[in-house]
């Protein structure tokens, strides 16, 4: 697969076809993502609730971050390589922000980082940008304000708040950002915020007229238990059949089965009644 970078995207906002982004948190993923022909690996801090079980995402360090996004460097070739910069990482300072930003591509392997927020943070964005650090915005419904939005909530609706995400898509695109993840909004509104800024924009939960869409692997694989959110759909059902493969594997072992005579190995020239002998002349 041909390197992805971000200068493929301003083409592809233009004419096509709509990107494709997928998160990937190990090696073996990624190898899923790079043979289907993915855009965008994102390793989300959205690890923190898919792979580690925890309620949100504001625990994840950057030493994690660090941490899958080299198991998915391993595994990946063709797609571009994103990585979110988790809570915290970027808001103390905007040297702090570098540094950290710098960790995640020189020791993690990234091509690019994400942050959540908007106008607050265009500054931070227009100082990774000049450090020449590729950054992706995340507008609209951010996982990090969860407990100041009192939960994981559609934003946007009314015209206020509608205005005000609009405004932060202009002002990190200004910034620098080379495109945009708009999560949880109405459709009407990534419609016209992906016709007003220049940069594409990746919809989660934000409708059709996005320049890609992006989606957590586990829920479109089927892997996730809990009930999807709406804008999710499982494109296949790989809890299933993970589940039959291990019910078989314990069905096996219980009536032996499992190995069969050609899944052990044969004994080489030194059978153990030999090595027996063995054993017995070195005590002697």
């Amino acid at each position: 697969m041909k390197q992805v970078t971000i200068d493929t995207f301003p083409s592809r906002k233009r004419s096509g076809p709509p990107i494709t982004m997928v998160t990937a948190y190990d090696a073996p993923t990624a190898r899923l993502v790079t043979q289907a022909g993915i855009d965008v690996a994102l390793v989300g801090d959205s690890l923190g609730m898919v792979v580690q079980g925890m309620e949100n995402t504001l625990s994840v360090t950057v030493d994690e971050m660090i941490y899958h996004t080299r198991m998915v460097a391993r595994g990946l070739e063709g797609p571009l390589l994103v990585t979110d910069m988790p809570f915290m990482s970027y808001t103390v300072s905007k040297e702090e922000a570098l540094r950290n930003a710098g960790r995640l591509i020189k020791e993690g392997g990234c091509h690019a980082v994400k942050l959540e927020g908007g106008t607050e943070i265009a500054p931070v964005v227009r100082y990774l940008s000049g450090a020449m650090v590729p950054v992706m915005g995340h507008i609209g419904m951010k996982p990090m304000n969860v407990h100041s939005m009192g939960g994981f909530k559609v934003q946007g609706r009314d015209a206020a708040s509608a205005e005000a995400i609009l405004n932060d898509a202009r002002a990190l695109s200004e910034a620098g950002v080379f495109a945009l993840v708009l999560e949880a909004i109405p459709a009407n509104l990534a419609r016209t915020i992906s016709q007003t800024v220049p940069v594409p924009t990746f919809g989660i939960g934000a409708g059709p007229h996005t320049d890609g869409q992006v989606l957590v692997f586990h829920d479109l694989v089927g892997w996730t238990s809990a009930p999807l959110p709406r804008f999710a759909r499982a494109f296949g059902n790989v809890a299933d059949v993970a589940r039959v493969a291990l019910a078989a594997f314990r069905d096996s072992v219980a009536d032996g089965s499992f190995p069969a005579p050609g899944e052990s190995y044969p004994d080489g020239p030194v059978t153990l009644p030999k090595l027996d002998r063995l054993k017995t002349k070195r005590k002697g």
